[in-house]
């Protein structure tokens, strides 16, 4: 971030310069061009390009080429189109033609430093050496998601394990060196600068004390679960154990007043904005529902809110009225014949949630939070998936951190991989976690990404 600050800042610096100079590139800009020329908002133009570059502060994206010259083309393309529809829409000479010369700059030194932050970073040489401790389900799931990782986030050198028949094997490519008793030989003959522990057992006193010498020499060790979210942004449900809930996640779960109260404060202005935005949008997509398939407008429904309290949720309609005619509850699939015409643009730019700033303001959702779900479907899956009902320990929310990183689940599968999301989000929710999120999500958006 704070090279991407730097680039923005250089090229704000280019462009007042050749705004100032462009009849004399020797004069350059002087203090009074400063002070009468550049509206004051012109300087904030390196602040807001970090703002159009919030999908790239992902670890992962920032450490992938293509991820990144995408992002940031995608970042020209869409101020750059935003500007020039307020400039032909602005009264004549209100708004200056070089924002686009700030963009162009912007976008080609931000390429410049992503492409030797990218070379640098990833290389071999800056990369940690892991040993991981435990070669069974555990730490085999943890080699695949180190493996589906790109580029890989860590060097890892191999596993240890204490079954016999494991040693001289490889787990995804990754050999077992021998066995627990042999820890501090492997560790100072591979020059190991990291240990991550998935053990699913007890933990002997040898082991024990081999894992407190190699952190008193200097070594780092973790334990699977923390580098998973590390990694994948969310928590390994179906690698805990089953009393994980209550004796971890309830604690990390409590946020503090202070988050609360400003959350909830975010919470109603955000709210109200949202409201205006659906009184004024509601003549226009309200006569666009009726054009295509007849009355009602808006559709409301239960859901389950924080602590399983009940409420109507309120989204414009975007199915056909028969859509459940036997009342059985049905989750919604990719390309699903229900949904209406209008009901898929709606979806796509998720203005269908538009309403749902009404529930926002009565306090029944948040800005931010897991989505929303039918009562009927979380009787059924927190039958089928560990720790479902978890994530009801918080408000639902428009948008969340499983909503931009996942979407919708239309499987099982899909859903415990969203619930890790889920869970991840209530551990570590903080108000620029709330912020990175709604802000990635005007990304969502924009890029028609919704469901």
């Amino acid at each position: 971030m704070t090279g991407d600050l730097i680039s923005g800042a250089i090229a704000l610096f280019l462009t007042l310069y050749f705004w100032a100079g462009r009849d004399d590139w020797l004069k350059g800009f002087s203090y009074k061009f400063l002070e009468t020329r550049p509206p004051f908002w012109f300087f904030l133009l390196p602040m807001v390009w970090l703002v159009f570059l919030v999908e790239l502060y992902e670890p992962k994206r920032a450490n992938r080429k293509t991820d990144t010259i995408s992002g940031i083309l995608v970042a020209a393309a869409i101020s750059s189109a935003l500007y020039l529809a307020l400039y032909i829409a602005s009264p004549n000479d209100s708004l200056p033609r070089y924002v686009i010369v700030f963009i162009l700059a912007a976008t080609l030194l931000t390429l410049g430093w992503r492409m030797g932050y990218i070379s640098i970073f990833t290389a071999t040489n800056f990369m940690r050496r892991v040993l991981i401790v435990g070669a069974g389900k555990s730490g085999s799931r943890l080699a695949e998601v180190i493996n589906s990782v790109n580029p890989l986030p860590f060097h890892v050198v191999g596993l240890i394990d204490d079954d016999p028949e494991k040693i001289g094997t490889k787990v995804c490519n990754y050999p077992v060196l021998g066995g627990n008793g042999c820890l501090l030989e492997t560790i100072e003959k591979t020059e190991v600068s990291d240990l991550i522990l998935s053990i699913s057992g007890p933990v002997d006193n040898t082991m024990y004390n081999a894992i407190l010498t190699a952190e008193e020499n200097g070594v780092e060790v973790t334990t699977m679960p923390t580098v998973y979210e590390e990694l994948m942004g969310r928590v390994p449900i179906l690698l805990l154990e089953a009393d994980w809930l209550i004796r971890s996640f309830v604690d990390q779960a409590h946020a503090s007043a202070f988050y609360e109260l400003a959350k909830r404060l975010i919470d109603i202005v955000g709210g109200f904005l949202g409201s205006i935005g659906f009184i004024i949008s509601l003549p226009f997509i309200g006569a666009a529902i009726v054009i295509d398939t007849g009355f009602p407008i808006l559709f409301t429904q239960n859901r389950l809110g924080k602590s399983g309290k009940t409420y109507r949720i309120i989204k414009f309609r975007t199915m056909r009225n028969d859509s459940e005619i036997d009342g059985k509850p049905r989750v919604t699939q990719e390309g699903d014949e229900r949904i209406t015409r209008i009901g898929w643009l709606l979806r796509k730019t998720h203005l269908d949630e538009l309403p749902q700033f009404f529930n926002v303001v009565r306090g029944e959702m948040s800005l931010v939070g897991p989505r929303a779900e039918r009562s009927e479907l979380v009787e059924d899956l927190q039958q089928r998936i560990p720790f479902y009902r978890a994530r009801l320990l918080v408000k639902p929310g428009i948008t969340g951190w499983a909503q931009i990183n996942f979407g919708y689940a239309a499987t099982v599968e899909d859903t415990i991989i969203k619930l890790e999301y889920d869970l991840y989000y209530i551990k570590h929710r903080n108000l620029l976690t709330d912020i990175a999120i709604m802000l990635r999500t005007v990304g969502t958006v924009v890029g028609f990404k919704g469901q």
